[in-house]
């Protein structure tokens, strides 16, 4: 990765909430180095514009409000009477911030949640809503986000990766109707 996508990266919220149009905050870095709009980060907002502006020196241009509208901090919060344990939320958490498991009730780790709005688009129940906090967004919360994030992001491939592998291992269709015929034939 080059020093100007690290240095655009350091400078996003890590929401990790794909407003902009891209997969995650790197994916926007990636673009915005070279040279996407620079105003598509709602939880960045005008301060993010401004200061990405400054770094590539490029004219500042208010949010595209397309791409949201910027939001003081947020987290989210499940009602329990609404939630039916789909787990949607939980699979599209960038942070990993849901607990719970498939048919039971889910909660929000207040501590690990980002406010990205993911999971509140996900839920079929609507019972998830966005509750403002009294928190500011640091850049350690900013590195904490991002670390679960590539965790996240990073276990899923891995899992993948052994699914596909041990898939693979067990051979083939032909072969395993090849197998499949000689029991028939009675061979095996």
């Amino acid at each position: 990765m080059d020093n100007i996508v690290k240095e655009i990266d350091l400078l996003l919220p890590q929401i990790q909430c794909r407003q902009c149009g891209q997969d995650s905050c790197l994916a926007y870095a990636k673009a915005v180095a070279q040279g996407a709009d620079i105003n598509r980060c709602a939880s960045g907002g005008d301060k993010l514009i401004a200061k990405l502006a400054k770094l590539l020196d490029r004219e500042f241009k208010p949010l595209d409000v397309s791409c949201g509208i910027h939001v003081e901090p947020e987290i989210a919060q499940i009602n329990p009477s609404g939630c039916i344990g789909c787990s949607l939320c939980i699979s599209t958490c960038p942070t990993e911030a849901i607990i719970g498991a498939l048919k039971f009730l889910h909660f929000v780790d207040s501590n690990l949640c980002n406010g990205c709005c993911l999971c509140q688009i996900a839920c079929p129940m609507d019972c998830i809503d966005m509750v403002r906090i009294n928190r500011k967004w640091t850049k350690e919360l900013a590195e904490s986000s991002r670390k679960r994030f590539f965790q996240k992001t990073e276990r899923q491939e891995r899992v993948k990766k052994e699914l596909e592998k041990r898939l693979n291992e067990k051979g083939t269709a032909s072969s395993k109707r090849d197998f499949l015929e000689s029991l028939k034939r009675g061979t095996k």
